[in-house]
């Protein structure tokens, strides 16, 4: 190459450049925050990384992260810059801060403390409200460097309260004018760097204080009306979650909102135990809107869509048992101390009556001990159905209910239960690679910085990579596949076309992986959100370094302390 001296060059490295070629033996030229060169570099850069033998591939995107509050007081978008994450993209799921009346603060933090699991007093805390349109959000978010790129959505939940007030929170219908001032806000948020517009439709989703999300019976009017809003703004995606329980209608609004829209759409898709071959029929339904001219994909978690239950998450088998609440409120390892009485013990379980707490995200399901598994450390996501909970207890000559009670005192009260709730019938992966290999899905849903109690999926990327690519005891996907999947799919389905791909001209967002080496630990609780708010984090070990703008951010898994992640405003169109 000629030219000005590289500011950094990544030398000697197995390139997977994201466009889905053969991996291949070169060099990485960055200048400034650009790539210039993949190839053969002679220059010396002024900083030269060794890269022999390691995967350089672009940084990982994420299209489905709910960083709404952490983005306006965290600098690190941990877990996902921890997982090789260069670019997450938030507001998903209809909830979000923006637009506000000042009156209306509380409505949101209970909105997302109820379906995101996101603890309410680091949300009052941490939440500064020093805005009130959502441009304005946005340059609360872009006044605060970060470590990675983000990008942000306007969420239909706030958008139906700031203009219907109560009435929407209590989910009535809209009015012709309050359709239209919503679809007009929502270009409004558009043109000042939303990304898109997100909703809700799925009964999982409720407040803090256990009523459905505003926008769970939204008439196809309304949804059509913004959807028609965010079209005349000329760029923007729109996004949406639903359980399908009509699966004609509701596919049939999404269509709706496309058609009216000329706007691309993705909704969650999953494997249902309720309805194990159910999603084949929605991947035919992408197919026919593909061929009716309709851009609309299915978003797909990298593994089971599972909850995590433990004496320091938001969820446990005894968490309704009244005898288990006389010691819910104290410290775990107060409480396993506690609960390693006999005579405790012999109390809780003979006041239990399979109590649910149905209130909270998962609470109905915390007893399926046949679904229930240790999680490991290393964690395994696609367990042998025969290590089941129930399976073992009966091995051991015991009753499940007080089989798990004994395990959730392991490791002074930090072991975690896992149940994979989607995605994983007759115990296996099979239908999560069929969904990824199908042309219209992209990967997502890990929620990172949501569900802090609940689940660990900021991690999503890596499993990809490591189970997928290297580690499934069953049919696997090539390591050129899963980048493209995860770095440029996933990009340009959002409009951001400027990153997700390895060659001169685009952003120099660049991760360098020791392949063989890269794993993920079991999670960790942290009490590190504002108010001593906990959260899940989960470390990967072989991310060797993790660029974002041409600076490397993590390098062996430790932070280098630099921040230059910016807000992306709006769509980014294809280096020239």
């Amino acid at each position: 190459m000629t030219g000005p001296q590289p500011d950094l060059v990544i030398r000697g490295g197995i390139v997977v450049d994201g466009n889905g070629g053969p991996e291949r033996e070169a060099d990485v030229a960055i200048v400034g925050d650009t790539i210039v060169t993949v190839g053969h570099v002679e220059q010396t850069g002024r900083r030269e990384i060794d890269a022999d033998g390691s995967l350089v591939t672009p940084g990982w995107v994420d299209v489905h992260t709910h960083y709404d509050g952490q983005a306006t007081w965290d600098q690190q978008l941990a877990p996902s810059s921890v997982h090789g994450v260069t670019t997450v993209v938030m507001g998903n799921c209809g909830v979000g801060f923006a637009p506000v009346h000042n009156r209306d603060h509380q409505r949101l933090i209970e909105l997302m403390e109820g379906v995101e699991d996101i603890p309410g007093a680091a949300l009052h805390e941490g939440l500064a409200w020093n805005w009130s349109t959502f441009g304005e959000y946005l340059d609360a978010v872009d006044s605060i460097p970060h470590d990675i790129d983000v990008a942000a959505q306007v969420p239909h939940g706030a958008l139906r309260l700031f203009v219907m007030g109560a009435r929407g929170a209590d989910g009535d219908k809209a009015t012709p004018q309050e359709i239209e001032e919503m679809a007009e806000l929502a270009k409004e948020a558009i043109e000042a760097g939303a990304l898109g517009f997100t909703t809700s439709r799925t009964l999982n989703h409720r407040t803090s204080r256990g009523d459905p999300t505003p926008t769970l019976k939204a008439a196809r009017e309304e949804l059509v009306g913004i959807a028609r809003g965010v079209g005349r703004a000329g760029t923007g995606v729109l996004q949406l979650v639903s359980d399908f329980i009509d699966v004609s209608d509701e596919f049939g609004n999404l269509r709706a909102m496309v058609e009216a829209s000329s706007r691309p759409a993705s909704f969650t898709l999953v494997q249902s135990p309720r309805d194990p071959d159910g999603y084949r029929g929605m991947l035919n339904l992408l197919d026919e809107a593909h061929a009716d001219g309709l851009e609309i994909r299915g978003q797909v978690a990298t593994r089971g869509i599972g909850l995590l239950l433990g004496l320091q998450g938001t969820l446990n088998p005894f968490m309704a048992n009244p005898v288990y609440m006389e010691v819910a409120d104290l410290d775990v390892a107060a409480r396993v101390a506690v609960m390693g009485d006999p005579a405790f013990k012999e109390r809780l379980l003979a006041a239990d009556e399979g109590q649910r707490d149905k209130s909270k995200v998962g609470g109905g399901i915390v007893r399926i001990f046949e679904n229930m598994f240790v999680l490991g450390d290393p964690p395994d996501y696609e367990p042998d159905p025969s290590t089941n909970v129930a399976a073992q207890a009966g091995r051991a000559g015991r009753e499940p209910l007080e089989y798990v009670y004994d395990l959730l005192l392991r490791d002074v009260g930090r072991l975690f239960l896992y149940i994979p709730a989607l995605n994983y019938v007759d115990g296996r992966l099979d239908a999560v690679r069929e969904m990824l290999l199908h042309p219209r899905t992209v990967p997502g849903l890990s929620d990172g910085g949501a569900h802090v109690g609940t689940i660990s999926d900021g991690s999503f990327p890596t499993t990809l990579l490591t189970h997928w690519c290297r580690d499934r005891d069953g049919e696997q996907l090539t390591v050129p596949f899963v980048v493209q999947a995860q770095c440029r799919d996933t990009a340009w389905a959002l409009g951001l076309r400027d990153r997700g791909v390895l060659a001169p001209g685009y952003k120099a967002d660049v991760n360098v992986i020791d392949f063989e080496r890269l794993s993920i630990a079991s999670p960790e609780m942290h009490f590190d959100l504002p108010a001593g708010g906990r959260r899940l984090l989960q470390r990967a070990d072989g991310y060797l370094h993790t660029i974002v703008s041409g600076v490397p951010i993590y390098e062996s898994g430790q932070s280098t302390g630099e921040f230059p992640g910016r807000l992306v405003r709006g769509a980014r169109s294809i280096p020239s």
